[in-house]
């Protein structure tokens, strides 16, 4: 075993654990914490993380979190009852976890190893929070119909974003619903807008189905295990999902992307929109998409604008920024910053932007 390259391995597991406590799981926190002080390499799963090749850190293959998932899977999915009996709700000491945490890399290995090998996904629907504001902005600008087209959209949770209700600050808006969104306000409310969606689409790699047991597990299990109002929250997105029949599409981002902005929608607005998932894409990929939207802005006139609304991660400290960007005129504006949970959001607005 490398023992330079084991130590990369930990450091990225304390910062995952700086992360997850920021964000309010401080059971996500310590799991990392412990992985990183009394991991070894003497088991196949020991080693394997250890020895991990690729980036280990968030922006890369997120390891800390595959791990994280992985033995959430295990609670949820029945199949390691004495794991169970150490996570949330229960309470235990260190040494208590970390054996039944060893214990079920042991008993548990081939599983691990198979979950391991992919990526963590998520659909975190608080971001629909940080959207909203947006998709009103974007109404008021151009008062057209909107057609959506997210990538990277997971099981599509916030394609349907205008089925929840919202409190934001002052303001309301939404008919009553099972999901419920109230993050933390800072700012002058949103504008006040109709809103028409006349057409819903999205891609991912792996799309998940709302309808599939598999799947939901899937979702559940990288929601961290102490933040039951994250689960539940979930667990009403996806029924709503399921009796709905909304499906995401399997396909690249790019070739999607190139297909839904061949031709240009008259009378309507047509909108990419992404969260947390335009950072994950290859530089060569990223930037052959860049020029893709760039070159269908072009062509964007004001009987069919385009527009692109973002919550994506730009390497500052305090969460994510909200981005819109607005063709025929190609203008892009800092409108807002919010929580990477969507637990807070920070609105500037379009007329407020300096950008």
């Amino acid at each position: 075993m490398n023992d330079e390259r084991a130590e990369v391995i930990r450091q990225s597991f304390l910062r995952q654990a700086r992360a997850c406590e920021d964000l309010g799981s401080p059971f996500t926190a310590r799991l990392c914490t412990l992985v990183a002080e009394r991991l070894t390499e003497e088991t196949p799963v020991g080693a394997t993380i250890l020895g991990w090749p690729g980036n280990p850190d968030v922006a890369g293959d997120a390891l800390a979190l595959r791990l994280a998932g992985t033995l959430h899977a295990l609670v949820r999915s029945g199949r390691d009852p004495a794991l169970s009996a150490v996570y949330p709700p229960h309470t235990v000491g260190d040494d208590t976890f970390w054996s039944s945490v060893e214990a079920a890399i042991h008993r548990d290995e081939a599983f691990i190893l198979d979950r391991l090998a992919s990526a963590p996904q998520t659909n975190e629907v608080r971001r629909s929070s940080a959207l909203l504001p947006g998709f009103l902005t974007i109404a008021t600008l151009t008062g057209k119909p909107l057609v959506l087209s997210e990538v990277g959209a997971s099981a599509g949770l916030n394609l349907q974003w205008d089925r929840y209700a919202y409190r934001l600050g002052d303001f309301s808006w939404g008919k009553a619903s099972s999901v419920d969104l109230a993050p933390r306000w800072e700012g002058p409310p949103p504008p006040v807008a109709d809103i028409e969606v006349a057409e819903r689409a999205g891609c991912d790699l792996n799309p998940l189905d709302p309808a599939s047991e598999d799947d939901r597990l899937r979702l559940f299990s990288y929601i961290w295990a102490d933040q039951q109002d994250r689960l539940d929250r979930t667990a009403a997105a996806l029924a709503m999902a399921t009796e709905s029949g909304l499906k995401v599409e399997k396909a690249d981002a790019i070739d999607w992307l190139r297909q839904r902005l061949a031709t240009p929608r008259q009378g309507m607005t047509h909108i990419i929109c992404h969260t947390i998932a335009w950072q994950y894409l290859p530089p060569a990929l990223k930037a052959e998409g860049e020029a893709l939207i760039a070159d269908a802005g072009a062509r964007a006139t004001e009987a069919a604008p385009l527009a692109r609304l973002q919550l994506e991660a730009d390497g500052k400290p305090e969460g994510a920024a909200i981005l819109l960007t607005l063709w025929p005129t190609g203008e892009t504006r800092e409108i807002g910053r919010a929580d990477f949970h969507g637990r807070w959001v920070k609105w500037v607005g379009w007329e407020g932007s300096t950008a």
